[in-house]
Formats: C-alpha cells, structure tokens, sequence
C-alpha cells in the first residue's frame, strides 16, 4: 500500500501468566490503512482488537514491534488521536458545549473564549446537537451523550479517530441513526477512523476495509476484505447489491468456522502479506426484485 498513513509493524502484546509464564494475546501484527479510510477490525472476545486500539491511541504499549500514524513512532497518548468508548466519559458537571469546549481549549490553550466556543459549537451542529447546548449529561439520552463525545472527539480535529465499538450499548433505532450520522461526517470530513466492532452489518455498512482476526490467544490478523459496495451506499439499499450478500457470508463464515481452526489451516501464513479479498474475488449473488 503506497500510503501507509497508519502502520502497524509488527506488533505483539504479551502478559506475565502463572500457568506459563507468559501470555500470547497477538503476536506479529502488521496493518496499514491509507489517509481517509474507514477501517474495522472484527474478531471474537480475547483476539486483543481493543489491546490494538489502546496500542494505537497511546494508551498501553506492545510487548514488541512499531505503530506509525503520519510517519510518526507512537509514544503516547496524543491530541492528534481522538478516542471514542463504548461509555461516553463525558464530564457531568459540565454543559454539552461546556464538554466540546474543554476538548478544543486542551488543544489550542492560546485561544480566546469566544474561538473556542465557536469551534465548539460548529462541532455541535455538525452532530445535530443544535438547542442542546446548555443541558448537562444528566437531561441527555444514551444516544445525546455519544453524540456529544463524538462532537468532542472531531472538535481537535484529530489526525485519526479511534472508535471502541461506542454504538453497541445503544438500542436498535438509536445505534442505527449514529451510524448514518457516522458515515456521512467521515463522508463529509475524509476522517481516518480505526473501529472495533462485533456487529458484521456495522462493518458493512460503515468500513472501507475489514480486517478479520482469529481467536485468541495468539490471534493473527488472517484476512483482509475490501468492502465492495459503492462509497455513497445507503443503508436502505444495502441488502439490494449484488455483492451484500456474498460479503456478509463471508464474514460470518469467518467468524463461526474458519476464524477457529484457521491455525491449523493455515501452515504457511505471512503476517506481513496477509490475503486482501477483492470484491471479485467474492462471488456475487443475485437479489430477487421482490426483496
């Protein structure tokens, strides 16, 4: 890949254990993504993808190897990496613009109050927050608040957005509609977001690629999937393309079968060429009208 703006090289995490003496969550890692791209890795429980996360935003450090965002080594934890939970982690003593605007004066600690609040506030608009500037954490819903930390997280206008699965405590209607918001800011924006998920149709509908982990311990990045379906793609019409189907069959194959035995299966894999299936490479399947 000719634009490695993340790159994962070769990176392990290992743990004392009293069974062994070591513990193998992930070894030998090599990843890259390009500027822009939206890139989400599936895996089971204990495959060490929020491990690779934390790794990434600074927060924990491989045993072993280098992560380069932007041609620089990660030491840290960094303003140019925007971190996204499952929890909101918003301050409760503060308004939601009062959380925004703590964000952008942690950056720019030069700016006046009236630039940070109107930087705030564009962020505020941006997630269709408008008219709820001034309520506290407490008079928000569940899907208010992550709306909230994603205004907070973009505010910084960081260099990559780190997403650790925050849709999945949601219900159904509001994890759905923060997905649609999702996609058309990174549509909007050209964000370069990394997303951990266990939901095959969030990674359908959201990622550029898809990167597909074994079981731990001792997980591997085993494939690749390029996602076939159009850029503007609209979740309405997912289901319709030829390709959804196929895809998503090969994903959850992945996930149910091959991504347990794919250590016996694959004797000569390559962490550093894992396989990239290209959406010719996943046989299409025509969709009745009807459905």
């Amino acid at each position: 890949m000719a634009d490695k703006f993340i790159s994962i090289e070769g990176i392990a995490k290992r743990y004392p254990s009293a069974a062994n003496g070591t513990a193998t969550i992930f070894e030998n890692l090599w990843l890259s993504m390009p500027r822009g791209e939206f890139g989400c890795v599936i895996g089971h429980s204990g495959c060490g993808k929020t491990t690779v996360l934390n790794i990434l935003a600074g927060l924990d450090k491989a045993t072993e190897g280098v992560v380069i965002v932007d041609g620089q080594a990660i030491e840290g934890p960094s303003l140019d990496r925007a971190v996204i939970f499952q929890s909101h982690a918003l301050l409760p003593w503060r308004t939601v613009i009062g959380n925004v605007a703590y964000a952008v004066s942690s950056k720019w600690r030069h700016w006046n109050k009236a630039k940070v609040l109107a930087h705030a506030q564009e962020f505020i608009n941006l997630v269709g927050l408008s008219g709820s500037e001034h309520k506290r954490p407490s008079e928000l819903s569940g899907g208010m608040k992550q709306r909230v930390g994603i205004a907070r997280a973009l505010s910084i206008t960081p260099k990559i957005m780190l997403m650790d699965e925050p849709f999945s405590a949601l219900d159904a209607l509001t994890r759905g509609t923060l997905q649609d918001e999702m996609r058309r800011i990174c549509l909007e924006t050209g964000q370069t977001t990394f997303m951990i998920t266990h939901d095959v149709d969030e990674a359908i509908y959201l990622a550029d690629k898809i990167f597909l982990m074994t079981n731990g311990p001792k997980a591997v990045l085993a494939e690749v999937v390029e996602n076939p379906l159009p850029k503007d793609r609209a979740r309405a019409d997912l289901h319709r393309h030829p390709h959804y189907y196929a895809l998503r069959n090969h994903i959850i194959d992945f996930l149910v079968t091959r991504s347990k035995t794919y250590a016996e299966t694959a004797k000569h894999h390559d962490p550093r060429n894992v396989p990239v299936v290209a959406p010719a490479a996943i046989e299409p399947r025509l969709v009745n009208a009807a459905t």
